[in-house]
């Protein structure tokens, strides 16, 4: 960027700014949503709460396939991910 340039354009640095934040807080939203590690950790819950009787097995299949669909998708997304760096 030249200097007249950057003068030119110096109105629009908080908009700039706005966007490189909303950018940052979309990402880590995207990580944090992505993460897998809770959901594996929700599965051993899981299924503590059925060794020790806290839910039914019809209970305890309803959820672990819901978990487990949520995994598939983290892992899909992770797949696109390498593929599209």
């Amino acid at each position: 960027m030249g200097l007249i340039t950057q003068i030119l354009t110096l109105p629009l640095a908080p908009v700039r700014g706005s966007v490189w934040v909303l950018d940052q807080v979309v990402l880590a939203a995207e990580r944090e949503y992505y993460d897998p590690d809770p959901v594996r950790k929700e599965l051993a819950d899981l299924e503590k709460e059925l060794l020790s009787g806290g839910i039914s097995e019809e209970e305890f299949d309803r959820r672990e396939d819901e978990l487990l669909d949520r995994l598939d998708e983290i892992e899909a997304h992770q797949r696109r991910l390498r593929a599209n760096p």
